[in-house]
């Protein structure tokens, strides 16, 4: 209540306290949440004014708020109004062409500021288009050079209203100030400002709590928290097929909910009013999260299932890049119909990047009629103006007994997160309408010319320009001529070497851009060799992984070297592409393709809560094969890999394996009388070729043997070593061996493959792992016989499920299940056919191999 006791009038304080009260009984969603500091400030004005939604605003006209001397700035009134523009707090304004500033005593916690502009030109010779300025609140920047016509003429409407929202944390002790300065790029610029207010907001409504680990942070490892250092910006609140909600209705926080029509891309996309009928029940997530109505609507995809095979429900909307994004989505659900887990479970996609796959409502709220919401971080890199931020809920097609075949959401708000270096939220001002348009920016003198003036002027400024910057290249290309002269002379072979004309060569300063200066929330991976950031290049069209290795290791510059020589000269659908590489200041860096879902391992892990299907595993081996062939065979000369794990496999959107991680590569052996080269022992402990780690004789079956350890993972769930009491089942290798040669190899499956696996298939695949796990390297099979028997292997398995699928037939026909017509199309020849099929599949009965298995949480690197 201390909080309006600046006012000059008592009266003022009166008033507001009973309306906000009013306001608490008078929502739809009951006693939700009274703020403890409220201010409503109509800039301009003497007293108290009341809008058209009954809200009483307060002038500034000898306010104690103002901080700046009626000298600084002026009230004046708007020369011009719309119709549509409501006149409280858009018919007044605080102008001014030098700083003023507004202080509150406001309690300690998170605050809503609401800024109100209304871009006209005022009296006292106040032009709409001099309105240059920036607006500061502590350490942060919430606009910057903004000009209020600008976003009004873009928007197609010169008298458009423009309304800001922020969100900051005010420490104990301190006040909160806004500062309006006009911009310094000529003298004849102002700042305004129409209306403001400030409003206390719960503990905890948007900065993570202490005890929370954050959200999901997409395309990274790490989770993002919004700690009281930050600030947000509220770009969009919407009300998702439903109607627009008043700030009065809200639930005591005053905030307008926008309909979602001029942002829904889905067509055929529906709106759902669920009614009043089941009352919801608070008991997730607090009862000022949102208003009863935005829960009791949703923007849904329909019951047409064909249909929603082939399509999404899709939003866009337009943000400012360079920025981290918060996306907090609200869900209810509320279908009777729906009753059990799974019922309704659905994919979520932010700007492209997969959020969820098992978003099912019913799990996450325990009972209908419970309103719960998830918030998603996402960076949106690059320095375009205006980027177009997609959200696509799609049906998740593997989820085989779902009663809706469908996606919804009720709510959706997004917010933008001050930049960690500048702690900025401001973007830049949208382009001029037309190019005969001049803004004050476009000139740093207001001095008048003559057409045939400005022309020559700019003629000669474009000219005297180029100049300079050819000068300025060409000083350039000259000192890093003679710089990587002195730096080949240092190193011998160096980077000199390195292919510039068929590997894109980066600067570091592209680099920083792309990692925004390596921020560790970018991690997506690390290991021995430094970590391995997600970015995003060719301004932020193209996502990559950025791996940089550590400074300083000679060993690190070989292998630097050694990825770039031979992975600039592959392409292959089955190996990860290396894009460029930087090496400015004393960096190594590798710019590879990005690759989405991360390591195969991550997906064999007992951790995984949706481990890969046997088919889709099957697929991914055969998948690394054909690539490991290309490396032995298709290549200009054979390249060992030396280094094949489950964590150098990478898996894309469409579960596509992709090999990677070249640095221990090598040129394999060439000419008649070689079959091995001898090299210092690298590679990873339980993947070793045992004939390369006691003899030191690498050659390409060093990989096979790798690859039948990577076969035994697929197949086990397991890593190549386990810490268990157990010495025989130490080593997976070892203990598939025993287990195969005893007839029990079985028994290691995948718990989660149990009863899935073809035998036939099964046994197959068994004798490939082994076959590949011989002693003798010269036994091993090339890869390319790797690939027919696996693709042989999935033969056997889609035979096994048919020949599965048609006896189950059978079974229900002998059971007088199936009608005459049904019976009729399993005929006696379509039985011929399908174990026709299935002889013909070359299935051998004979197996020789030798196998084994065990298990560790981390494979050690040999250097």
């Amino acid at each position: 209540m201390k909080a309006y006791f600046l006012f000059s009038s008592k009266m003022s304080f009166i008033i507001g306290t009973i309306f906000y009260l009013s306001l608490s009984i008078f929502h739809l969603s009951g006693d939700a949440y009274d703020p403890v500091d409220v201010f409503s400030i109509n800039c301009g004005s003497l007293g108290n004014s009341t809008d058209e939604g009954n809200r009483i605003w307060t002038g500034d006209i000898n306010s104690e708020l103002l901080l700046a001397t009626e000298k600084a700035s002026v009230a004046a009134s708007a020369l011009k109004q719309s119709p549509s523009a409501n006149k409280i707090p858009y018919t007044t304004a605080r102008l001014s062409y030098s700083n003023f500033t507004y202080s509150f005593p406001v309690t300690p916690g998170q605050k809503f500021i609401r800024l109100y502009f209304y871009p006209t030109s005022y009296e006292q010779g106040f032009d709409r288009s001099k309105a240059f300025f920036t607006v500061t609140s502590g350490i942060f920047t919430l606009l910057k050079d903004f000009n209020a016509s600008l976003t009004a003429d873009a928007d197609d409407d010169p008298l458009h209203t423009i309304f800001r929202e922020y969100i900051i944390y005010i420490d104990d002790g301190q006040r909160l100030n806004l500062t309006f300065s006009p911009s310094t790029i000529q003298s004849d610029l102002y700042a305004f400002i129409n209306g403001m207010e400030i409003l206390s907001l719960p503990n905890n409504q948007f900065y993570t709590d202490s005890q929370n680990q954050g959200m999901k942070f997409l395309g990274s490892i790490s989770f993002y928290s919004i700690a009281n250092n930050s600030a947000l910006k509220t770009e969009y609140r919407l009300n998702l097929g439903g109607d627009v909600i008043s700030p009065r209705d809200d639930t005591g926080l005053l905030r307008s909910w926008e309909n979602d029509k001029k942002y829904v891309r889905t067509s055929s996309a529906l709106p759902v009013d669920y009614g009043t009928d089941i009352k919801l029940s608070f008991t997730q997530v607090p009862n000022y999260t949102a208003p009863d109505t935005v829960y009791r609507t949703a923007r849904s995809m329909g019951r047409n299932e064909t249909l929603n095979k082939i399509s999404n429900l899709t939003w866009e909307f337009s943000v400012d890049s360079g920025f981290d994004y918060m996306l907090r989505l609200h869900f209810c659900e509320l279908i009777p119909d729906i009753t059990q887990l799974s019922d309704r479970v659905f994919y979520i996609h932010i700007d492209d990047k997969l959020a969820e796959d098992h978003a099912d409502v019913l799990q996450c709220s325990q009972q209908k009629g419970v309103p719960v919401y998830r918030d998603y971080a996402v960076p949106i890199f690059g320095n375009v103006k205006k980027y177009n931020l997609s959200l696509k809920l799609h049906p998740n097609p593997d989820i085989r007994k779902t009663a809706y075949f469908d996606a919804f959401l009720n709510g959706l708000e997004i917010f933008r997160i001050s930049d960690p270096l500048s702690n900025s939220l401001a973007g830049p001002n949208p382009d001029p309408l037309s190019p005969t348009q001049v803004t004050p920016f476009m000139f740093r003198q207001p001095i008048q010319h003559s057409n045939k003036s400005k022309i020559m002027i700019i003629c000669i400024t474009i000219a005297g320009t180029g100049f300079f910057i050819i000068l300025l290249f060409l000083i350039a290309c000259f000192f890093n001529r003679q710089e990587k002269k002195v730096k080949d002379n240092e190193s011998g072979e160096g980077l000199s070497v390195l292919p510039s004309c068929i590997c894109r060569h980066f600067s570091i300063a592209e680099i920083r851009v792309a990692t925004k200066d390596f921020n560790e929330r970018f991690i997506i991976g690390n290991g021995g060799f430094g970590n391995v950031y997600k970015g995003f290049i060719d301004n932020a069209s193209t996502p990559v992984a950025i791996k940089r290795l550590k400074q300083g290791s000679q060993q690190g510059a070989q292998e630097f070297i050694t990825e770039i020589k031979i992975l600039s000269q592959l392409r292959h659908l089955h190996l990860v592409s290396l894009i460029g590489f930087c090496n400015d200041e004393n960096e190594m860096i590798l710019v590879y393709e990005f690759v989405a879902r991360g390591t195969l391992r991550d997906y064999l892990s007992s951790k995984n809560s949706q481990p890969l299907s046997w088919k889709q595993r099957l697929n991914i081996c055969i998948g690394v094969a054909q690539g490991l062939d290309y490396l032995h065979t298709g290549a200009k000369y054979n390249i060992i890999h030396r280094d094949i794990k489950s964590t150098n496999i990478l898996l894309d959107e469409q579960w596509v394996a992709k090999v990677s991680d070249f640095g221990f590569s090598k040129i394999g052996p060439s000419g008649i009388s070689r079959s091995h080269i001898s090299r210092v022992i690298k590679g990873s402990f339980g993947y070793l070729d045992p004939d390369y780690y006691t003899r030191q004789r690498l050659t390409l079956k060093s990989d096979v043997y790798a690859f039948g350890v990577v076969l035994l993972e697929v197949l086990c769930g397991l890593p190549p070593l386990l810490h268990t009491m157990d010495k025989s089942k130490i080593c997976l290798a070892e203990w598939a061996q025993k287990c195969y040669r005893e007839g029990i190899i079985d028994k290691m499956e995948d718990p989660f493959l149990k009863g899935i696996i073809v035998p036939e298939c099964l046994k197959k695949f068994s004798e490939i792992a082994m076959n590949c796990l011989d002693d003798d390297g010269n036994q091993r099979p090339s890869m390319n016989e790797v690939v027919w028997g696996l693709e042989f292997a999935m033969q056997l398995q889609e035979n096994g499920e048919q020949l599965d699928q048609f006896s189950s037939k059978v079974e229900v026909m002998e059971r007088g299940g199936i009608g005459e017509e049904d019976n009729d199309d399993m005929s006696s020849s379509s039985l011929v056919v399908m174990f026709s099929d299935f002889n013909n599949s070359g299935v051998s009965m004979d197996s020789s191999a030798s196998g084994e298995r065990s298990s560790g949480n981390k494979e050690t690197e040999i250097s």
